[in-house]
Formats: C-alpha cells, structure tokens, sequence
C-alpha cells in the first residue's frame, strides 16, 4: 500500500470540510466518531450505501425530476515559481440551465442563458461537460472532460469500488434540516492501490439511512489522461426533495493542469460553481426529450430572452475570485504543497532553463547584444540542477550560473550557486525586459544600473512565518564597474555607475508575501530584503566600508464597485557602519515606475523612498477584434495618480526633500497595454512610457 503519498490530498478534502462546518454554522454539530481503515462499521455503513445507490439506480419510486441549474465556469491562470500569486481570471461564463434526469439514468441539460467576460486574449474551449452538472453522483465508473481527463474511474460506492478502495470513519456530523436533524459520517477513501487510477476523498453518509448526502474527491495521477494535468477536486452536495429522494444541489469542480513557458511555470485553473433548486418529481416527462448529446443549447431567441442580474464578475463566487476569502485560504496553502509535491515527482528530462524572453536574448548599454541558454534537470528526490549562459556581443563577455537545488514539498530547500552576472543597482524595475531591450536599442534608454559581481554562495528557504516567506542568502562576491560599450540608433546611452571594484562578504534576508486578503477588504502585497556587506577594496588605499541595508517595497489594493484604489510604498536605506557606502549600495529613484517625472535615477542618496497612490476606473474605448482570441472590449481603465519621491543624505545633483509628480495611465486591451504621462513638480519634466502590465514583466 502507498497511502501516505496522498496525505496532502486528504488534508485538503478534510481542510475543505472543516470550511464547510464553519460556512453551516449552527446547522452542523460536529461529534468525534474515528475508526479503523476497514473496520466492521465502517464496512457495514458502506455496504448499506452501495446497496442503497445500487436500488436508486434502478428505483421504480423515482421515474423522473426536473430542475433549475445557475453557474459560472470560470477559467484562471498563475504565473510564477511556485505559484505564489493568486490567479488571475482570464474569462467568466455565467449559464442557466433546465436540468432533467428519466429512469433508468437517462439526463438531458438544456443551456437557456448564457454569458461571458474576456479579460484577457483566449482561445479555449470548453469540454462539453464542463457546461453541465453532475446527475446521480456518476454512475459505476466516473469519467470527466468527456473521457480526455479522467476515465473509468471505479466509483467508491460500487460492487468494484468495495474491492480496491479502503474505508475509514472520520468525524460524524450532525445536519438539521427544516423537519429534522440527520446524522451524517464522515468516511475516508483510499486505493489499496495508488498507482492506478481511482479516486481519494471522503464520502458524507447518512447513517440511519446510509443515503449519500455529499462527496469530496480528488484523483490519483493514475487517474489522469490529460498527463498536465496536475489536480482535479470535485464536491457533489446533495439535497433531500419531498422529504425521500436526495437529488443535487450544489456541485464544485476545479481542473488545474500546469506546464511551462520556456522554463517558466505556468498553470491554467478551470472552475465550475453550480446552485442547483427547483425541483419537480415524477412529472411524466417525455422519453423523447432525452434524444440527441445530453448537453445542448437552446435555440437563439431563447438564449436572448434570458435576463440577468448585474455584471458576471459582480456576482461570481468569491472563491472564483483571486484572492480567495480566509475560510479556504488553508485548502490553497495545502493545494500549493500537493503541486510542490507533485513537481518534484516529474519527469527527470532536461529543460529549457529561461524564465523570460530576456534570458535568451536581450540589448542592454554594458553588453549589447546579449544571447543566452539555459539547461535544467531533475535528479529526483526534489534535486535539481541548472546552467543557464550569456554572452553579450559588444562587451564580449560570459556570465553565466551554474546551481544545483534541493526543493522539499513544504517549500524549505537549499540552493548552491556560482555565478557571474551584470548585477542592477536599483531596488525598482522600471520597465519589462522585452521593452526595455526596445527602449535601449533604438533610443538609448536603458533603464538598468549594472555592475559586474562574481559570486558564489547558499541560499536557504526556510517556509513561512508570520505570513511571509523567507530566504536566507549567504555569499561571497567580486565586484567591479562595467563601461558603455553599444552604441544605440539614434541617441546616446548614459554613463553607468563607478561601483567599488573589490571582494565581499554579503549576508542577506529576504521576505515576501504574494497578494492575499488583508484588513478591511483591501488586497496585500509585500517583499523586501535586510542585508549586510563586507568589502575589501582592490585599491588598498580606500576605506574597507561595511554597510547595513533595508529594503522594502508593499502594495495594497482596495476595490471600490468597479473602481480600484491603489497605493504603493517604497522605502530603502543604506547605513555604512565604516567608511562611505559604496555607489551600488546607494538608494536609486526616478523612472516610470519610481519616480514618473524625473529623469531615470536621477534622485540618488543612501535615504529615499517613494509613495503612489493611483484611481482605477472604467472608461469607453473602441472593440477590437481578435479573431479566435475574442474581441478587445469596448472600453479601458484610466489610471489617474498621485506620486511623491523622499530623499536624503543625498549622493546627486538633487537636493535632500521632496519630489511630487502628477499624472495618469490609461491600461487598454484587457489592461494588459499601459501607457503613462506624468509631470514632475519640482524642477522635473513631462515624460511617457508604454509597456505591457507589470503582472506579465516576469516572462518578459
């Protein structure tokens, strides 16, 4: 038996559980009732409800229901080692279905309402039952995504299910309907055997009646047709219906199959949400509406006449949303280790190593032209190795790193790397690689403050505490000043910084917390780094500086109706404890994204921070048809903002004080274009910036 493999999956189910307990409130009483896998009353319950499912299946009672289905289908996608971030919906559908189910197991779904949003470009289609519910909590055998995902799965509560499948009673329940209060068990389900396709959860059964009132499972990879696949969780609730028969109510569904863009992870999320009510009984339907697939869509003019109420992403099921509410946040952070647990088991091929479009080729002042590769491989036991390479053509220099990482399941790892690498100064990116490439090539605007480090050292993950992420970095470094060696089309490039050319010791603790749920419905970001440097200059006249540093940089965002309220901190602070900080320990502002209105860097210091506060709204555009990708909305987000930049102990031209700059951005087709204009205030100058949405920079 391989059962602990999937403990991370039950912790899930389980976790999803106690949410629902908390969700029912006083409706739920739990009661402590554990057992044995396979016990004889745990076995007893289950024979009952098979037998039970098995007489439904072919009950002369029940000749036929009908109902009422209202949804959303939903699909997301994350970005990002990990998948730290929340994901981001992609495309809402909103649906209204007549639901109708004939003995002996015949159903038919008939779509007559439904709706859609795009916020960002797509092509994808939906299987065909991914628009419809789950009737008679599957049959004998389960299958999904019309067989392309999951096949022939047995059922728990099945004469086959009974011989490959283990039983355990967890905690019982008790639920009070409007007439009476019911006990409910909760039982575990487990394969005897892992490695074959079958399903892991837990079954919600009745005990008087042994009736099944609800299901919560996922699949075992085994199970998975569709090999990205990388998750796929269900919950069936069921509702009892003229007091005898327990039909469906509620069902949830989400799909996650994970890849790669160069070596980049990348995740598609689909999920189904669905209210089922409205039920009739023994109506006499007719046999012939069940001709033809089950899941058909009405005619047009009855689509048309269906009304909604509001806008699709008004009323889509906060857990559909990104971030998701507290009561589920502990099903995610268990979901996040699975997917960690589920990569380090992959395959053991090498890859391309590239996080972006910038590791393979890229224009920057110090290199020129620059192509680079990279290869990565596991060696299983979460071991990993990486070489990535670059070599600028103008500068005609290597860098290049090499490293070899150890990832556990619950995100603690070790990572040994050297490396020698064009370090950038600043603390903000200013723009997207891919941009920025453009912006240096064709106008001499590289937004980028490098200086030449050689390095070798150990960085420790070390989890999650106090809401953060932390990583502890230990190494020890050759640094040096680069020189301007391109020559850009028109314009010229400016000079790049004299960094301290010597040897140090650097000590560093990083924290990071990906965008979640805060105070007062406001949405929290947060990273940062406090560091310590050691430097033994070349020149053996100069001072050895030893220099302490804080960064930090946080978000909130704050929704508004159809509005968005955001603001944006940065603070940075260099304290040389002997001798004078070293110019690429200095605090860099002034850009797009630090300070619109300055020229880029032109605030340096070793005290400096910057506040922004920006108003989304909605405003009128022009549609723009995509073809297979949809059509651009007809309409964009005007990003009307407020900046100040605070700067002190000043190392510039620029006196110490304050810096304020008006301006406003306007995001366009699915808000993943944004154009800038702004205007510093003191002493500073119009400028204009277009890049694609800081969310996409990482691949860029």
């Amino acid at each position: 038996m391989h059962a602990p493999r999937y403990s991370l999956v039950m912790l899930r189910i389980f976790a999803a559980m106690a949410a629902a307990c908390c969700l029912l409130g006083p409706l739920v009483t739990p009661a402590r009732a554990q057992s044995e896998w396979n016990d004889a009353r745990t076995m007893a319950l289950v024979h009952r409800a098979t037998e039970l499912r098995e007489r439904q299946l072919a009950d002369t009672a029940l000749h036929d229901w009908r109902a009422i289905a209202r949804g959303y289908v939903t699909f997301l996608a994350q970005l990002g080692e990990g998948f730290t971030e929340p994901p981001k919906v992609i495309k809402a559908d909103e649906l209204a279905l007549e639901v109708y189910w004939r003995s002996p197991g015949l159903s038919k779904q008939r779509i007559i309402g439904r709706r859609d949003t795009l916020l960002l470009p797509t092509d994808i289609a939906y299987h065909r039952d991914h628009l419809g519910i789950v009737q008679n909590n599957f049959p004998e055998v389960i299958r999904l995504g019309d067989g392309d995902e999951v096949r022939d799965v047995p059922h728990p509560l099945s004469p086959r299910g009974l011989a490959v499948y283990e039983f355990a009673i967890g905690d019982s329940i008790e639920m009070r309907l409007p007439d009476r209060t019911i006990a409910v068990a909760i039982v575990r389900v487990r394969p005897t055997d892992d490695t074959q396709p079958r399903v892991v959860g837990a079954l919600f059964i009745e005990r008087e009646s042994a009736q099944l009132v609800r299901m919560a499972f996922n699949f075992t990879r085994a199970a998975f047709v569709d090999r990205q696949l990388e998750d796929l969780a269900i919950v069936l609730d069921n509702a009892l219906v003229s007091g005898t028969f327990w039909l469906p109510r509620r069902q949830e569904i989400e799909i996650r199959r994970a890849g790669t863009w160069m070596d980049f992870p990348v995740r598609g999320i689909i999920r189904g949400r669905w209210e089922i009510c409205c039920h009739d009984v023994n109506t006499g339907l007719d046999l012939a509406l069940f001709n033809g697939p089950e899941i058909v869509q009405a005619p047009q003019r009855v689509m048309d006449a269906h009304r909604w109420g509001g806008a699709i992403l008004d009323s889509l099921p906060p857990d559909v949303r990104a971030p998701t509410d507290p009561e589920v946040r502990i099903i995610q952070e268990e979901a996040r280790r699975l997917v960690r647990a589920q990569a380090l088991a992959r395959s053991r091929h090498a890859t391309v190593a590239a996080r972006g479009i910038s590791d393979v080729a890229r224009v920057r002042r110090a290199e020129g032209l620059a192509l680079g590769a990279g290869i990565s491989r596991a060696l299983g036991g979460g071991v990993r190795t990486t070489l990535q390479a670059r070599y600028g053509l103008d500068d005609e220099q290597l860098k290049a790193r090499v490293g070899v990482s150890w990832m556990r399941a619950s995100g603690v790892g070790l990572h040994l790397f050297a490396e020698r690498e064009y370090r950038d100064a600043g603390d903000i990116v200013e723009r997207s690689g891919l941009v920025n490439s453009i912006a240096a090539q064709e106008f001499g605007s590289d937004a980028t403050e490098p200086f030449d480090t050689r390095s070798v050292g150990l960085a420790a993950d070390l989890g999650s505490a106090l809401g953060l992420g932390w990583r502890v970095t230990g190494a020890y470094e050759r640094h040096g000043a680069v020189e301007v060696v391109a020559s850009p089309s028109r314009g010229t490039y400016e000079p790049v910084i004299n960094a301290l050319d010597g040897h140090a010791a650097r000590v560093g603790l990083a924290f990071a917390r990906p965008t979640s749920l805060f105070i007062g419905g406001t949405e929290l970001r947060l990273h940062g780094e406090l560091r310590a440097v050691w430097f033994q200059p070349r020149a053996l006249s100069l001072d050895q500086p030893a220099t302490v540093r804080l960064f930090v940089d946080g978000a909130i965002e704050r929704p508004v109706g159809s509005h968005r309220l955001i603001s944006r901190t940065t603070f940075a602070a260099v304290e040389a404890m002997t001798g004078a900080a070293p110019p690429q320990d200095l605090v860099y502002l002034g850009g797009p994204v630090s300070g619109p209105g300055y020229r880029y860097h032109e605030l340096v210091g070793e005290i400096g921070g910057s506040q922004h506060l920006e108003w989304r709204l909605p405003a009128p555009f022009v549609a723009i048809p995509l073809g297979r990708f949809g059509e651009a909305p007809p309409r964009m987000t005007l990003a009307p903002f407020a900046h100040v930049v605070f700067l002190a102990r000043t190392s510039s031209e620029r006196p110490a004080g304050w810096y304020p700059s008006l301006g406003t951005g306007a995001l366009l087709f699915f808000d993943a274009l944004r154009l800038d204009v702004g205007r510093g205030l003191r002493d500073g100058r119009w400028t204009f910036s277009v890049d694609v949405t800081p969310e996409l920079w990482r691949v860029m």
